[in-house]
């Protein structure tokens, strides 16, 4: 873990714990620099990493401040299941339920760039938080990738740390997706709830470095184990409307509300 990484988990777990609550100031970053004996640079780092998150507001050229005490996975890093359950302070569990070679369907092939019928790597997943299932994951690998996933032991705790240490395939970009649907026989069963109960599910495409795809995932979420967060600031927002402002129409279009 870097040192930033270091700063960043203290923190995290004084806002969690209740020792910074919601509304408090964040120590300065000088202060902060003094206290883990850091460059001002390195608190930065640190702090940006837990308003990425959520925790903190992001404003720049102030102190920070706490915004919530909930935990939740933000998609402003890309971040695995184990990465970021660890890193807020969750056990987290893994078990292999199948892996299983097909050929590719026709909505894998397309998401994983490969030619129709190609054998993929069809894995079934049961993830724990802290004992309680919490997430079903099944997941179409690239055939080029299937070799290293099959290989893995059964109770691996991520996939995708194991691939980047043992096969040096490290996930660059990540596309997500998020709906909600009822649980199905077999979710029911693996994730103990009741069938037609409510899940959120989350599909994700992950890709290297040059844009080659690695996997098409399907995660589904017990109810109420996890929150997902998506954090915007205008102050980035390439494109600012301020009042009193219109857009004019675009060709063709009759109307825009």
């Amino acid at each position: 873990m870097s040192r930033y990484e270091e700063i960043a988990e203290a923190l995290r777990r004084a806002i969690l714990s209740g020792a910074y609550p919601v509304g408090a100031q964040l120590p300065s970053e000088s202060d902060l620099a003094s206290r883990w004996s850091a460059s001002r640079g390195t608190v930065r780092q640190a702090v940006a990493l837990l308003a990425s998150e959520g925790l903190v507001g992001s404003r720049q050229g102030a102190r920070r401040i706490v915004l919530r005490q909930e935990r939740r996975h933000s998609f402003a890093e890309l971040n695995s299941f184990a990465q970021w359950a660890q890193g807020v302070g969750h056990r987290v569990t893994s078990t292999f339920v199948s892996r299983t070679r097909r050929p590719a369907t026709a909505d894998e092939a397309a998401r994983l760039a490969l030619d129709p019928g190609t054998e993929v790597l069809y894995v079934v997943r049961l993830r724990h938080l802290d004992g309680e299932p919490a997430m079903v994951e099944r997941t179409a690998y690239a055939d080029w990738v299937a070799a290293a996933v099959e290989a893995l032991p059964d109770d691996c705790v991520s996939v995708m740390d194991s691939l980047a240490e043992q096969a040096g395939v490290v996930a660059h970009y990540g596309e997500h997706l998020i709906d909600a649907l009822a649980a199905g026989a077999e979710d029911a069963r693996l994730l103990q709830i009741r069938r037609g109960g409510p899940l959120l599910r989350q599909r994700h495409i992950s890709s290297t470095r040059t844009g080659r795809p690695i996997e098409w995932t399907d995660d589904r979420y017990r109810a109420g184990s996890v929150t997902f967060s998506v954090t915007n600031s205008a102050a980035v927002t390439p494109l600012e409307r301020h009042a009193g402002e219109t857009l004019p129409p675009r060709q063709g279009d009759a109307s825009r509300s």
